[in-house]
């Protein structure tokens, strides 16, 4: 039997989330639940489209919820409330807040005896399983976290809000030098400023300040103002033929020693480079989804983050497959 999987949210995450579960072989779309008026919402496959108030009517037609919404304002409240009904998955990616939503996850799991796993992605997600593995294996080290080249959509909507600006988009870069000096184990102490560059490409209303404009933007405090920052004025058009994918990627270092006296440097490297950061995501989410499934078969409950999940949970193959053809 497939496992049945219900969608939160129609967004690029919620897109994403839909082809990938059509690429699984072990599993099947049955619904997605939406804000919005469901007959407005056309979904690619044809799967039947409810309001979100509905999804509580199909506790036996799910097995796994995945939650595509925000992490600032839709899943603090909403993965709580389904995680009393479903099984759920989410990318909750607010770092300093994951602790609480763990508690309050956790505590609405154990009642329903179901479970969840939350803040599932590259980062938080895929790099975190990485910084632990360095750490395990290289106590004596230092962690790096390179994020890009890619498309920032927080500090595009940044941009974007400052007066004057039509539509824009911001690019996080890794400084080469900083990258080269991790790469050789120098161990390098690191500024916000010597590890990443920010480069906007910004489409400014007809008459903008754009000496203003530009201003506004790298001295913006949270975003701009520690990092060197590149701006550039193109048209709408230029925009949408040059920058119109949502790329990103980055990496994951450590770097140590081992031996009585250090004599010996290592360094570990993970890398994603993406043509599309939420169709990555959503791939991660659906893997995870497969987890939670088969923990809470074997009569698991409660909240999880990837930390808990052994990686056999996440693989189509058997035990014995695993074994054979990837060990």
């Amino acid at each position: 039997m497939k496992i049945r999987i219900g969608i939160v949210g129609y967004g690029n995450l919620g897109r994403g989330v839909e082809a990938a579960v059509s690429k699984s072989e072990d599993m099947e779309l049955t619904a997605l639940f939406t804000r919005r008026a469901p007959d407005s919402v056309k979904t690619k496959t044809g799967v039947p489209v409810y309001s979100v108030d509905d999804a509580v009517k199909m506790t036996d037609k799910i097995d796994v919820m995945i939650l595509c919404g925000g992490s600032a304002n839709d899943l603090p409240q909403q993965t709580p409330e389904m995680a009393k009904y479903f099984n759920v998955i989410d990318s909750f990616d607010t770092h300093a807040k994951i602790p609480e939503h763990f508690a309050r996850v956790d505590a609405q799991s154990r009642k329903s005896g179901k479970v969840s796993i939350i803040s599932v992605g590259w980062d938080p997600g895929m790099f975190s399983l990485n910084r632990l593995y360095g750490q395990a294996i290289l106590p004596n080290g230092n962690d790096y976290t390179f994020w890009g080249k890619g498309v920032s959509q927080g500090h595009s909507d940044a941009v974007r809000r400052i007066d004057g600006v039509l539509d824009a988009r911001q690019y996080t870069i890794p400084v080469e030098s900083a990258l080269e000096s991790v790469r050789a184990g120098e161990n390098p102490e690191l500024t916000t400023r010597q590890k990443h560059l920010r480069e906007c490409f910004v489409v400014a209303e007809d008459g903008a300040d754009l000496a203003r404009i530009e201003n506004e933007i790298k001295t913006m405090p949270n975003y701009f103002a520690d990092y060197d920052t590149t701006v550039h004025f193109i048209s709408q058009e230029e925009l949408d033929r040059d920058h119109k994918g949502i790329p990103h990627g980055g990496m994951v270092f450590r770097t140590g020693t081992t031996g009585f006296d250090g004599e010996n440097k290592h360094v570990i490297e993970y890398r994603l480079k993406l043509d599309s950061n939420p169709e990555f995501t959503s791939s991660v989410l659906t893997a995870y989804a497969r987890a939670a499934y088969r923990l809470n078969c074997e009569g698991a409950c409660g909240c999880k983050t990837v930390f808990d999940i052994a990686p056999a949970y996440l693989h189509t193959a058997s035990g014995e497959e695993l074994r054979k053809n990837l060990l």
